[in-house]
């Protein structure tokens, strides 16, 4: 099947669906079925002895180290609830470099003696496990022909049963290190960040008179977009299939440019996959809270609430992996790439940033009279310190070839990082920069005029979509991450330089007290000398505008445009001196980390460019010549026929075939000079080189689309795959 029959098989597909049954009622109910598969505190405190319990909660809630003694007990209750649950296999869960999920699964059985087996799962094997790291990527901290690494059980994130048809499986959230306990995954360095961020933010708790606070931990809830399309179509794009972005393909004659998709009625279709998802999150404890349509047609939303950032982080991977697998019971393929379809907006993972405890809740509350609250003005101002000190790390830690397609467009924040703050914060600021605050701008009201509708509260200030990192009234939101990438990255960055700003802070207020100044006089001083210094990293105008891009660059912003661009962060003095300093990655991870960044980069347009040549070379251009071929057939008969035909038709086609049987060439060359030396030189001969080249080739394959007769293009159509459903 090929061509239009492909489609047209699509079509019939799609109108002869129909969603399956999905409702929540009695055992399925929410209430019910939310953790069920989790071996969270509940279960916990059911089948731990009482002192065992205590110590793992200790571990959890308050941070204490682990005592060993506690594995056998737990993993002997964990054994116990899993094979309950039908698993016949328990798999140390971690997430290497290459931004997704790997698990390593062994049978809890064993034969005995007697011919029979016996489920076993000691505390020693909870703890620890050891896979072969030699195929996960490193950055030159180990030989690739060094196969040993090690999983480490992560108490703080709860073990879980993932079901299968074909039987269900204990899952154990770990890290992965290498044999010298450097991380090779992204895990350990938030757990390290997070821990080191919560010990300085409790130094200025302190100072606020909390003498004996809990422990403070970051809070991340991460949005997520995504693309549905139609199995049938994706199966028939090769490009899809194996980079997630068309390489090739029209704009649609209709697009988004009528806004009628953003929070429109969810297609039935796609409603059935959204409730079936959300039963399965419910089951892992995954808080799902908001669904809705998102800009572009075919392009959806779901916000989970709040949750500790490594508990998240995990959840994201999680959910990222239950979509693709419910999706596909759907008929359908969910999509996270950052660019899939060219000329509609792409997909980010807003990262929502707090930190607080269960005490007092989020430190970023600025309360109804932000001016008089210091607490909240010191944190708020560790942020505007630890942004503007260190922009460039925040967007080196969304840099990636996928996530390049988005940042700068009118659909993402540009790269140029900046804050948003509102405009009553933005004017406290102010008045702390002239000497100290006195007012708040007040909350309104919003009188709609019609008796029957209420009287609405306005917020003292708007949001702005354009801040790559903005105050939304009780968190930061980081909106630069992209749809693809794991939360970990821009999470152990925001925690590291948090640590670094609240660090400074106490440092400052803890000399002034105890030289003898009035503690609200620092706080005063220091506040003033914090915005003064970093306040041309608050902006709230709009990002998108070429105006802010001269003003950036007055106020000494970074604009880092490309990956490439961004990466050389990783290796910075500056860098390399915070992460060192805080324990959260030492010189040789950073370096890792720069390098697996370049190799990623390189691989993912090696692949793309391979892609082009082969769709290009197989399936466009023989479309094209058929096309031409029956053109140029015409053309013949009509003159045999004693008729004058035009030739501008097999001009016009003929053109861009010639021009795509050049550009392809020029790739396939291209291709062959892709240097095997250093990463950066293969990253670079990417950027330079590949990409242009297979925009050539783009730029002949999707004029031919508009001339090629519909029952010889063998791709679906943008207008096919975001409109079916």
């Amino acid at each position: 099947m090929s061509g239009n029959a492909v489609r047209l098989q699509a079509i019939k597909d799609v109108e002869a669906y129909t969603p399956p049954v999905v409702s929540f009622s009695g055992d399925e109910a929410p209430g019910e079925v939310f953790g069920a598969n989790v071996f969270n505190k509940v279960v916990m405190q059911k089948r731990l002895p009482k002192q065992i319990y205590k110590s793992v909660i200790a571990t959890i809630e308050q941070g204490k180290p682990l005592d060993p003694a506690v594995a056998d007990a737990v993993a002997s209750a964990m054994k116990d609830w899993a094979l309950e649950k039908g698993a016949t296999h328990y798999a140390h869960v971690f997430y290497p470099l290459t931004g997704l999920t790997a698990e390593k699964h062994d049978s809890f059985f064993e034969p005995v003696g007697d011919g029979s087996a016996l489920a076993e799962f000691a505390g020693k094997t909870l703890i620890q496990g050891e896979p072969d790291a030699s195929s996960f990527p490193n950055g030159g901290l180990r030989n690739t022909f060094e196969a040993r690494g090690y999983t480490g059980w992560d108490v703080t994130s709860p073990a879980y049963v993932l079901e299968n048809p074909n039987g269900n499986t204990l899952c154990i959230p770990t890290v992965f290190v290498s044999m010298t306990g450097e991380a090779l995954d992204h895990k350990t360095p938030l757990l390290r960040s997070q821990q080191v961020m919560g010990l300085h933010a409790e130094r200025i708790l302190k100072l606020f008179g909390h003498t004996e606070p809990e422990q403070i931990v970051s809070f991340c809830g991460p949005e997520q977009e995504y693309f549905l399309i139609d199995r049938h179509f994706f199966l028939a794009r090769p490009d899809l299939l194996n980079a997630g972005r068309t390489l090739f393909g029209t704009k649609p004659p209709k697009g988004q440019e009528f806004d009628d998709h953003y929070f429109g009625a969810i297609p039935e279709r796609v409603l059935g996959f959204m409730m079936d998802t959300e039963r399965e999150l419910f089951k892992l404890g995954i808080p799902a809270k908001t669904r809705h349509n998102e800009v572009a047609p075919g392009q959806f939303e779901i916000a989970p609430m709040f949750e500790r950032g490594n508990i998240a982080a995990d959840h994201q991977q999680l959910l990222m992996t239950t979509f693709k697998t419910v999706a596909k019971k759907h008929g359908m393929e969910c999509l996270f790439h950052e660019k899939p379809f060219d000329g509609v907006n792409g997909s980010g993972k807003h990262v929502n940033f707090s930190l607080g405890n269960s005490e007092l809740g989020s430190l970023l509350v600025p309360g109804d009279n932000p001016h008089d609250n210091a607490q909240f003005l010191v944190f708020c101002a560790a942020v505007i310190r630890a942004v503007h000190k260190y922009a460039g790390l925040l967007r080196a830690s969304v840099a990636s070839a996928t996530n390049d397609h988005r940042l700068g467009a009118n659909e993402a924040p540009p790269a140029i990082i900046s804050i948003f703050l509102g405009d009553q914060l933005a004017d406290v600021f102010e008045q702390i920069a002239k000497g100290a605050a006195t007012s708040s701008k007040d909350k309104g009201t919003m009188m709609i005029g019609a008796d029957t509708l209420p009287v609405l509260p306005t917020d003292p200030g708007d949001r702005n979509r354009t801040s790559p990192f903005a105050f939304t009234g009780n968190r930061f939101e980081f909106r630069a991450p992209g749809s693809m990438q794991t939360v970990n990255g821009p999470m152990v960055t925001i925690n590291t330089i948090m640590a670094d700003a609240l660090d400074y802070m106490a440092t400052e207020l803890e000399t002034a007290v105890a030289d003898g100044a009035d503690f609200d006089t620092a706080v005063q001083n220091l506040l003033t000398d914090i915005i003064t210094n970093h306040g041309a990293v608050v902006f709230n105008g709009d990002g998108y505008s070429e105006n802010w891009q001269i003003e950036a660059e007055a106020r000494g912003l970074p604009n880092l445009r490309t990956t490439l661009d961004a990466l050389p962060e990783l290796i910075s003095e500056s860098a390399l001196e915070l992460f060192d300093k805080y324990n959260v990655f030492n010189h040789r991870e950073m370096h890792s980390r720069y390098e697996v960044g370049l190799e990623q980069y390189a691989l993912s347009i090696g692949v793309e460019a391979r892609l082009a040549v082969e769709i290009g070379t197989t399936l466009i251009l023989p479309a094209a010549v058929r096309h031409q071929t029956e053109i140029a057939q015409n053309f013949v008969a009509l003159k045999a026929a004693g008729m004058e035909p035009d030739s501008a038709p097999l001009t016009e086609v003929s053109e861009p075939v010639t021009a795509l049987r050049a550009a392809l060439a020029a790739l396939r060359a291209a291709i062959k000079e892709i240097p095997h030396g250093s990463p950066l030189e293969a990253a670079t001969h990417a950027q330079e080189v590949l990409m242009p080249a297979m925009a050539d080739v783009r730029t002949a394959a999707d004029l031919l689309e508009t001339m090629v007769a519909d029952d010889h293009w063998p791709l679906p159509t943008y207008q096919e795959m975001l409109y079916i459903l």
